[in-house]
């Protein structure tokens, strides 16, 4: 999933004085700790309060980037789901359990009989098909404009069977998918697919109710549309319509067939931008937010620091801990200068990753070797023999390219939006290539949408993005980025090998192979340098004192499940 913040989203609005108009936040009793505790008997109560940008959607079907997929993630439930202590581990979550067919092109999903949603209605599994189907469809509405508004995620959906003519618009469900009864949802991919029971467990391929999507959801007599009020299976439901640029507010799902939250509820709050979010959090107003560059260590030294890096408790609330994410830069390859595969060399080379890892991160995060991340299985130091700090090296590159010393090469733009506190990356990158001879300007643009649809349009010629891991594997990296007809290819790459290559790693079943096969692939893609790894993400967030035992896992992910609140 895509990512807009150095780690999380932009807001389009921000509106400080809401948080203390809501009832739940966090107890305004520190402007130095970050509230204080009184017991550390675990209790029930309280509502917690969670920075997040305003997310683009909180509608399954559209679920794209990492604020609204976290809200998705408390409020729907997917056929499997991750351990957030260990984003490798698969557990059973809608689906009870789960097969696959020898060639893993048939998987069967038997339904937990007591899952419902919030209203109370059972889960089936026609309410998957309708889910799914709509996500295919490019045809489908957006509940709120009542206009057509196209997935922007469906190559999820990619492998199952009838896909390609549901996007090309020569039917309007997947063949591949088959409600058996009304707990055993079966689905047909159109190739072998070792790690689809990983991709199913994405927050957006939840179940929907085809009556709530199409004619909305009741609120005191009023219909409201279901993707500002939308209605899952997930252990919180909604409280009220989205307050965009506001809040969103969720409390405990009554209906939840698993283990209940111990608290209340989760307010999720958006700000004009993370170093508004944190000084809140400074004030009392915030239980959980993300550190501001160049405060990081003396958030360790106020707050204390997670001994796991993703577990926070009251002393140990500084969260540092790996994610399955990286910070890149997305070259333009249909652009006329960058096509040069020796000048992306030398851009590549000449950017000194250690140096912005401790500059503005002070250390936390390190240089990106690879587009996978370390916690990604199959990931291996050096594969992407470019994607390193070598002046020298740059040089010898430049100079291949036609451009000696960087005499006679083009003004190279970089891009970013201004809303995600990327300016001080891009100053460092910049920096770093005008040391080999080039010219560059920063370019940016207003807001992460904006700057999306110049991505897109391929108005650009040098960006940044980051990808978070919709699931933990290879797969996800390479065929979300790089397959030449996936929308999140925003470097236009393409490569035919590589497109095959993927489909073919995709087939083999055993584990230990299949991973093999997409080492090669990715092998292959780092040669070629259509994108270029900057960094690898880890946590720089921090609680409040009155939070304990909460996750914040590798997949970025909150678990609010098991924490509860001092009083």
């Amino acid at each position: 999933m895509r990512s807009r913040f150095t780690k999380s989203l932009a807001v389009l609005a921000a509106c400080a004085l809401v948080v203390g108009a809501l009832a739940g936040c966090a107890p305004k009793t520190s402007t130095t700790d970050g509230g204080n505790t009184t017991s550390n008997t675990p209790v029930k109560g309280g509502t917690m309060s969670f920075y997040i940008g305003d997310p683009a959607a909180i509608d399954p079907y559209n679920a794209q980037e990492s604020e609204g997929v976290q809200v998705v993630h408390q409020l729907f439930t997917s056929l499997t789901g991750f351990d957030p202590m260990d984003a490798s581990k698969l557990v059973p979550a809608a689906a009870a359990s789960w097969s696959a067919n020898a060639d893993a092109t048939v998987w069967t999903f038997k339904l937990d009989p007591n899952d419902k949603f919030s209203d109370g209605t059972p889960v089936k599994a026609s309410d998957f098909v309708y889910a799914w189907n709509r996500i295919a469809n490019p045809q489908t509405l957006n509940t709120a404009t009542k206009k057509v508004d196209p997935s922007q995620i469906s190559y999820h959906l990619g492998a199952v069977e009838g896909y390609a003519d549901v996007q090309a618009g020569k039917a309007t469900e997947m063949s591949g998918l088959k409600a058996v009864d009304d707990l055993t949802f079966q689905v047909t991919l159109s190739e072998p697919f070792g790690d689809f029971e990983y991709v199913v467990a994405h927050p957006a391929l939840a179940p929907v109710e085809k009556a709530l999507v199409e004619g909305g959801v009741d609120v005191n007599g009023t219909k409201v549309a279901f993707g500002d009020m939308p209605v899952g299976n997930g252990p919180f439901k909604m409280a009220e319509p989205w307050k965009h640029g506001q809040y969103i507010k969720v409390v405990a799902n009554a209906s939840y067939y698993g283990a209940k939250p111990m608290i209340d509820g989760v307010n999720f709050m958006t700000f004009k931008d993370p170093d508004t979010a944190y000084l809140e959090f400074q004030s009392g107003n915030l239980d959980f937010a993300q550190i501001s560059l160049g405060k990081i260590k003396d958030a360790q030294t106020k707050y204390g620091t997670s001994s796991d890096g993703f577990t926070a408790n009251p002393t140990s609330q500084v969260l540092l801990g790996a994610e399955n994410s990286t910070y890149y830069l997305v070259v333009n390859n249909k652009d006329g200068a960058m096509k040069n595969l020796a000048l992306r060399k030398a851009v590549s080379l000449g950017v000194n990753r250690q140096a912005i890892c401790d500059t503005l991160f002070e250390g936390t995060r390190a240089p990106a070797d690879n587009i996978i991340p370390p916690g990604i299985a199959g990931y291996a130091p050096g594969v992407w023999a470019f994607s390193k700090y070598d002046p020298a090296a740059a040089a010898a590159a430049l100079t291949e390219a036609g451009f000696p010393g960087g005499k006679g090469a083009p003004t190279i733009s970089l891009t970013y939006n201004a809303d995600g506190g990327h300016q001080k990356i891009m100053e460092l990158v910049q920096s770093d290539l005008t040391k080999l001879g080039l010219k560059v300007k920063l370019a940016p643009l207003t807001d992460f949408p904006t700057y999306l649809k110049a991505l897109g349009a391929g108005k650009y010629q040098i960006g940044r993005l980051g990808w978070i891991a919709d699931y933990p594997i290879m797969d996800n990296f390479l065929y979300a980025i790089f397959n030449s007809k996936s929308t999140d290819n925003y470097s236009k790459y393409a490569n035919t090998a590589v497109d095959e290559a993927i489909v073919e790693a995709r087939k083999v079943t055993d584990t230990a192979a299949r991973i093999k096969a997409y080492q090669a692939v990715d092998t292959m893609i780092g040669q070629d340098l259509p994108i270029i790894p900057l960094m690898f993400y880890k946590h720089h967030h921090v609680t409040s004192a009155r939070v304990h035992d909460f996750v914040f896992s590798s997949m970025y992910l909150a678990d609010f499940t098991k924490v509860w609140l001092s009083k």
